[in-house]
């Protein structure tokens, strides 16, 4: 919610790219979030998130379940980054799970974020059906991976440095 005026400000282009972590941590012999493996680190990472947001005057509300499965959602975003409003989508989700605690593993729940933003939801979420985005998303989690990025979000710098967490955003972009 915070990278795009921050990001402008300090005259950095940004590039979204979305990936799964379900295969990175599974790579890592994780089966599960680390907040739920740990549920010490779990329960104020929560609580961590709900200050955050609070002294952001960002909703939060924190999902039934997690993680929830993003494949769709994932799918949809590379779609969407091809075009003009991918980052409003990116936005929409994530305030549609964590701001409303919404589910979107659901189709119908993506369809409504589509269609709030002005989108045929069943043109895109055929689109993000495709081998093309597949691809696409499978490519961008591998590559992911080879960054050594192990959470989101994670931003990487022109010359490689990862930079990891909400908390990471001024540093990376200073770096």
């Amino acid at each position: 919610m915070r990278i795009a005026p921050l990001a402008e400000a300090s005259g950095v282009s940004v590039r979204w790219r979305p990936f799964l972590l379900g295969p990175i941590f599974k790579a890592q012999g994780w089966d599960n979030s680390p907040f739920n493996l740990y549920p010490a680190k779990g329960r104020y990472m929560w609580r961590d998130l709900a200050r955050i947001c609070d002294a952001l005057a960002i909703p939060f509300t924190q999902p039934a379940r997690f993680p929830q499965n993003a494949l769709l959602a994932a799918r949809v975003a590379i779609a969407a980054l091809a075009q003009d409003w991918g980052e409003n989508f990116c936005r929409a989700v994530y305030a549609c799970e964590f701001g409303e605690g919404r589910d979107i593993s659901e189709p119908a729940t993506i369809a409504a974020v589509l269609q709030g933003l002005g989108q045929d939801a069943e043109a895109v979420l055929r689109l993000a059906q495709g081998d093309t985005v597949k691809g696409a998303l499978r490519a961008q989690t591998e590559e992911a991976q080879r960054r050594g990025i192990f959470g989101a979000p994670s931003f990487v710098t022109a010359d490689g440095e990862l930079f990891w967490g909400n908390d990471r955003l001024e540093a990376a972009l200073a770096w």
